[in-house]
């Protein structure tokens, strides 16, 4: 059974399989006029443009029958971020939510940062649509005030209408009599007041998501389905490495025996994207497929092509142990050297973590052409704001010239943050001069894929004479996605060193540990073998592993419970305190899910044998944008195979305000069995530059049959919401470990957690 409930507790039972910126002056945030609201979906080639209506801000507009369009500028894989976000908007605006569509607009300059991850969106997106909305419900109001002939103060809105005693007008008349002529400065929008939590209709109420009949009835777009007439299609053959490949020569011979092949394309790539490649050209994909199959290309390999996984994880080990490398965090200050050297007692362990691959469902694709002067890039992508500049320079042409059309993505996971299968589909299209669709086969996709690096990190914490912890140093290293695809996202250390701060997020944690250091190493052999990439987990997904963990063995080192434990570190005090708008009661809240989930889960029952509990807890990510969780995952071990079976997972979240209640529980759900399956399945590991495991037979992750019962709760808050789209994947990996121990005795410090690591643990114990 899944349960979902807030605090007060309530059940909910589910089975387990089951503002346009008016450029009207300076200082104009917000205005209306009377134009034609142009945002169209692309994917849909015969939408008929609306009828002229009004855009009160950049992020909805409103239609002649009171039709309300919120514009998206987050990509859709799954998570219903349309109907979130257009909720906080509808809510203020008081809008009739019949009425309200979305539309995920296209790339362009004014719509500012574009990108999907990090679980972001609801959290960013709050206080922007919040307060269009709260303005639109006011200028509203004025016009129909005015039509009703009363004063405002005499009115109400309700449900996409003006309501003045016994009398209303809709939006959409006030909208045909053309009466909206309210302009807000950015001083006004910061100060409009917005509905008292007690008013709201549509946040944390369940309403009926936009987007579920069009994935249902399969009228929804993905970028795999996107078609123009006269394209060709494309598959690349894949370069030996993923950097630095050069083409000796290609023979086409057997290829051209297939029919439908056309051609191939070497490609000349200015941006360094796609180094290496030969792209096969078809008039169908499986002619494309078949052809690129046979086609024979001699490559120079390019670095990396001899590394391994251990050749990776033994550089992480010797930076480890190399003093000055890396950036330190600023965790408050003071001296860990000299707190150690005065510790009573000191306590250490390493922990590692394997390659991780993506495997999205829908493999990535791209559909490239030249139209009126614009080139068009048709796909579903994560990033926008980050690709474009690339596009630019691959084809040679200003970023004002290329446009990323927005579709559905059948998966995203991180993978389509960096955008870079849209390149070698526009560089094909603009040598050939027509339409180009390039698909990756699964094996393609993962020999392309932008995988979770491998880790290494080291633990020390010191104690005194009473067993108070006084110092605590955290190294991490491994490949870093951010200096790879978006180095200007990385602040410089307290040491002048930048760091990947979604490499080392989770390490600036909020228990007092007296004097604390912690520092994120880049390894370089990772980074120039491949090219690391975001997954799905917030942050890195392997710091909480590393972390949890730790911490777990600290209080068994102190015989200490684990929870307790945990709980006399989350003070509260200090740095970790929180503050306002997004952190408002720090590590307290931490607590609060700690002990939660611990009492609901039975922490400190009698068990029966080779069974256990373990419990894990995380702030999500960012300390400005925490969402506090705890997991308690119930583990039974069999002692003559290794296996691990998890049982049930109690999972407890704070993330403020909850915006879209079924959202949530998806959001959680998913992304704690992402966790489970990372901890016991999923992994593989590099071979001679690449990875050994290329389809979903020989990387297995978590099976229906394995999923066990969930219990997930949402704490009542009406604090700022932030992100649950992955906190909750880092919580299950480092509780499944702690209850392993706490079931047979053994501390596993890799994942994913093999039967073999499992049995060899045992009989090293016995």
């Amino acid at each position: 059974m899944t349960r979902l409930s807030k605090v007060p507790l309530t059940d909910h039972p589910l089975t387990r399989r089951n503002f346009l910126i008016v450029s009207m002056g300076a200082g104009v945030a917000f205005g209306f006029a009377g134009v034609a609201i142009a945002a169209l979906d692309p994917a849909s080639p015969d939408q008929q443009p609306p009828a002229p209506g009004v855009e009160p801000s950049l992020w909805f507009g409103i239609d002649p029958e009171g039709t309300v369009t919120v514009n998206i500028i987050r990509a859709e894989m799954g998570q219903h971020v349309g109907t979130s976000i257009a909720r906080i908007l509808a809510d203020e605006l008081e809008a009739d939510w019949s009425k309200v569509r979305i539309t995920h607009v296209d790339s362009a300059a004014k719509w500012g940062l574009m990108v999907t991850g990090g679980s972001w969106s609801v959290w960013q997106s709050y206080p922007i649509y919040s307060r269009a909305g709260a303005a639109g419900r006011i200028a509203l109001i004025e016009a129909g005030a005015k039509i009703l002939g009363v004063s405002p103060d005499a009115c109400v809105a309700r449900n996409g209408a003006v309501v003045a005693g016994g009398r209303s007008v809709t939006y959409g008349d006030i909208v045909k009599r053309g009466e909206i002529t309210r302009v807000f400065t950015p001083e006004e929008m910061e100060k409009l007041p917005l509905k008292p939590v007690a008013e709201r209709k549509l946040i944390g109420k369940p309403v009926e998501e936009i987007d579920i009949a069009a994935k249902i009835n399969g009228t929804a777009l993905y970028g795999i389905d996107a078609k123009v007439p006269g394209m060709v299609y494309a598959r690349p053959k894949m370069p030996p490495t993923r950097n630095g490949s050069k083409v000796v020569s290609v023979d086409e011979s057997a290829a051209r025996k297939v029919k439908g092949f056309l051609r191939t394309i070497t490609l000349d790539d200015p941006s360094d994207t796609v180094p290496g490649w030969v792209m096969v050209i078809a008039e169908s994909y499986p002619a494309a497929i078949r052809a690129t199959d046979l086609l024979r290309v001699t490559w120079t390999a390019g670095p990396g092509a001899d590394v391994s996984e251990k050749d990776i994880q033994d550089r992480s080990v010797k930076l480890i142990a190399t003093p000055d490398a890396g950036g330190v965090l600023d965790t408050g200050g003071g001296d860990t050297a000299a707190a150690f050297k005065a510790a009573k007692s000191s306590f250490e362990q390493t922990y590692t973590t394997s390659s991780v691959l993506h495997f999205q469902l829908e493999p990535v694709n791209a559909l490239a052409f030249e139209k009126d002067g614009m080139f068009e890039i048709h796909t579903g992508n994560q990033w926008q704001s980050l690709i474009l500049p690339t596009l630019a320079k691959a084809l040679r042409r200003p970023e004002s010239e290329i446009v990323m059309r927005t579709y559905l993505l059948g998966g995203g996971f991180g993978r389509r943050l960096s955008g870079d299968y849209a390149v070698p589909a526009a560089l094909a299209s603009q040598a050939l001069g027509r339409p180009v669709k390039m698909i990756l086969t699964r094996e393609d996709d993962i020999r392309f894929d932008t995988i979770r690096s491998p880790s290494v990190q080291t633990l020390r914490m010191a104690f005194d004479g009473a067993g108070r912890v006084t110092a605590m140093v955290h190294d991490a290293a491994a490949g870093w996605p951010t200096q790879i695809w978006a180095p200007f996202f990385m602040p410089k250390g307290v040491n002048g060193v930048p760091y990947d701060p979604f490499s080392s997020s989770g390490a600036d944690h909020w228990y007092e540990v007296g004097v604390q250091k912690v520092r994120a190493i880049s390894n370089d052999l990772a980074n120039t073998t491949y090219r690391p990439g975001w997954l799905r987990s917030v942050g890195s997904g392997w710091v909480n592993w590393a972390l949890e963990s730790f911490m777990d063995e600290a209080a068994r080192y102190l015989k200490l419970d684990p929870v307790a434990f945990r709980l006399k570190l989350l003070t509260g005090a200090g740095r970790n305190a929180g503050s306002a708008p997004n952190a408002v009661g720090g590590a307290k809240r931490q607590a609060n899910v700690v002990r939660l989930a611990a009492e609901r889960a039975g922490w400190g029952q009698k068990l029966p044998p080779d069974t256990g509990l373990g419990l894990a807890t995380s702030f999500g990510q960012e300390r400005n944008m925490p969402t506090w969780g705890a997991c308690v995952a119930r583990v039974r071990v069999d002692r003559k195979t290794g296996m691990v079976f998890v049982e049930k997972l109690t999972i407890v979240m704070d993330a403020g305000t909850i915006v879209d209640p079924d959202g949530a529980l998806a959001q959680t759900e998913g992304a704690a069995l992402w966790g489970l399956s990372m901890a016991l399945h999923e992994g593989t590991e590099f071979v001679k530059g690449r990875a050994k495991a290329t389809n979903l037979d020989s990387y297995t992750p978590l099976r229906m049959a394995d999923v066990p019962e969930l219990d997930i709760s949402f704490v009542e808050s009406q604090e700022v919401p932030v992100g649950l789209g992955e906190p909750a994947t880092t919580l299950t990996a480092p509780a499944i470990a702690n209850a392993i121990h706490a079931a047979v005795g053994v501390r596993l410090r890799h994942i994913p957690i093999k039967p073999e690591a499992v049995l060899a643990a045992l009989k090293i114990k016995g």
